[in-house]
């Protein structure tokens, strides 16, 4: 068979193979969760955020985002517009209170459940993931185990605090009374130093005490996170000052 009809083929089958998305607007409320560097600012920095929006059938978004900045936390309602083409790709903005817009394309599966995108303002290398949210949660939607890995940096924030990073790996289970326990591979194994919070809107709380790699000190660490995918999956960054570090719990 010549070579030409061999490419012809070949990029006949691409293109069949590509994902096809109905044109309508998205509607629905979705979690989302970013980490990268920024340089908007001018230098460049670290920066992690975490959000629910709401897409409206005329393609409008509201919502509200939390972001961790050069380690400071930073909350702001948003507001912006968004369309999705026939091949599955997504372009949004989002305007916060002070005026400022953000920029976004992304990649969204045809069932509309989940998508991976990225910020495409100058100076923005923030990547980020979103998945369907439900309407309403309640403590029952947290699953009883799930698996977790958490990385990220600290900036010193304090006269005498020196950069440092986080790279742990574990799984938050809770027991027929609804206690809940942290399993690590660094002794101690377990720790019950944890609490759990669902709030209404899908928003997840997360407290716990993590073990040193070295030593008996224990770190406190505070999660902010959203229950997405019906529960299976809490998209979370950590918002404890100094702190950008992000984890995706995943139910087992």
């Amino acid at each position: 068979m010549p070579v030409r009809v061999l490419i012809f083929i070949s990029f006949v089958l691409t293109t069949y193979a590509a994902d096809v998305c109905d044109i309508k607007p998205l509607e629905g409320s979705y979690g989302f969760q970013q980490s990268g560097r920024t340089a908007i600012s001018g230098e460049s920095k670290p920066v992690t955020s975490l959000g629910r929006i709401t897409f409206n059938a005329e393609g409008a978004i509201s919502g509200y985002s939390t972001i961790m900045f050069a380690g400071f936390r930073l909350g702001n309602p948003v507001t912006g517009q968004s369309e999705i083409h026939v091949d599955c790709t997504v372009a949004w903005s989002l305007q916060d209170d002070s005026g400022a817009f953000q920029h976004f394309n992304g990649v969204i599966t045809p069932d509309r459940k989940s998508m991976r995108f990225r910020q495409t303002d100058v100076g923005g290398s923030v990547n980020g993931v979103m998945a369907r949210t439900a309407e309403r949660c309640t403590a029952k939607d947290f699953q009883r185990k799930y698996e977790f890995t958490l990385s990220g940096s600290f900036t010193p924030m304090l006269e005498g605090e020196v950069p440092r990073s986080v790279d742990a790996t574990g799984m938050i289970q809770s027991d027929d009374s609804g206690n809940f326990t942290l399993v690590t591979q660094i002794p101690p194994a377990t720790s019950k130093d944890i609490k759990v919070s669902v709030e209404d809107d899908c928003i997840v709380n997360i407290e716990l005490a993590l073990p040193a790699k070295t030593g008996k000190t224990t770190q406190l660490v505070t999660l902010r996170g959203i229950l997405v995918n019906e529960g299976k999956e809490v998209l979370a960054i950590r918002t404890d000052p100094g702190w950008m570090a992000s984890t995706r719990l995943t139910a087992r």
